[in-house]
């Protein structure tokens, strides 16, 4: 979205990035393999990383979505870990 409206590539880079390790993640907890949560939190962490500061200064729809979920994401994948360990 950042992409679409600014031509920002560091959100076309950050948001693939993030995709991309979300889908690996998922791909990783479907097959059962190891460290499928962890990517996903790690996506959490980073795109809640970058979104929750701008939701809270910018107050706009997209940053805020995005915020809700990584801290969706956080909660979910965080638990997940724990049940792990």
């Amino acid at each position: 979205m950042g992409y679409v409206k600014t031509r920002s590539v560091p959100s076309i880079i950050a948001g693939t990035a993030v995709g991309v390790l979300y889908g690996l993640g998922g791909y990783r907890i479907q097959n059962r393999q190891p460290y499928g949560v962890e990517l996903s939190l790690l996506a959490s962490i980073v795109l809640g990383g970058s979104s929750i500061p701008r939701a809270i200064r910018l107050r706009k729809p997209v940053p805020v979505l995005l915020s809700v979920l990584s801290a969706f994401g956080l909660v979910t994948f965080g638990k997940a870990y724990q049940q792990k360990l």
